[in-house]
């Protein structure tokens, strides 16, 4: 009996003590606890950054781009090769532009006059209206293309500002090493026999 009566004293005393690690509310079928707050740090691309600011600027002022990412030689001469391809594409836009004019008035011309040149004309050896029209689409065509040749060069100064700027913060390392060594490969199965050829295997490490 004395047994029973200290067993029932010592589990009850075993209840009171023991209580539940966490607290935590239920409602309806989902249980909610509180996270634990975790410190984690935002990784940030400073590559992308860079290679966007860099793209932005060359948009606004071609050439910006690739000075903000650092001036050296090769930049700048990518910067003056920028410039002086807009300056000779300019050159050969007033040029083109101004030949189909002169092309087009004196065919106008010609077509309002019975095919008459105007008096001191420097296309009167041009007895057949054809050849001036012929002249006047080449003119025009070329005018076309140099404008085209304008948006390529604007979007290549924008691009190579881009890239630029992505590499500047691309590290290779110092444990890139590369590795020749013979090898054979096989060719080709014949007549049961395998035909191998002798090769080299170029292995990089990085």
């Amino acid at each position: 009996m004395s047994k029973i009566l200290l067993l029932s004293v010592f589990l009850c005393c075993t209840a009171m003590v023991v209580r539940g690690q966490e607290e935590f509310t239920v409602k309806g079928d989902s249980l909610k606890r509180t996270p634990a707050k975790t410190d984690t740090a935002k990784y940030v691309n400073l590559g992308k950054v860079a290679a966007r600011k860099a793209a932005i600027r060359s948009a606004m002022i071609p050439g910006w781009g690739q000075i903000g990412n650092g001036l050296t030689v090769y930049r700048g001469i990518k910067v003056s090769a920028i410039y002086i391809g807009g300056t000779l594409l300019a050159m050969s836009y007033i040029q083109n532009n101004n030949n189909y004019h002169e092309f087009l008035s004196e065919i106008q011309y010609r077509e309002a006059n019975n095919g008459q040149s105007p008096r001191g004309s420097r296309f009167a050896v041009y007895t057949d209206i054809n050849g001036l029209i012929t002249a006047k689409d080449v003119y025009r065509r070329n005018r076309e293309v140099v404008m085209f040749s304008f948006v390529a060069l604007y979007a290549v100064n924008i691009i190579e500002a881009y890239v630029d700027a992505r590499l500047k913060y691309f590290d290779v390392g110092d444990n890139m090493a590369i590795k020749i060594s013979p090898s054979m490969i096989n060719s080709n199965v014949k007549y049961g026999f395998n035909s191998f050829a002798p090769a080299l295997k170029i292995g990089f490490r990085l």
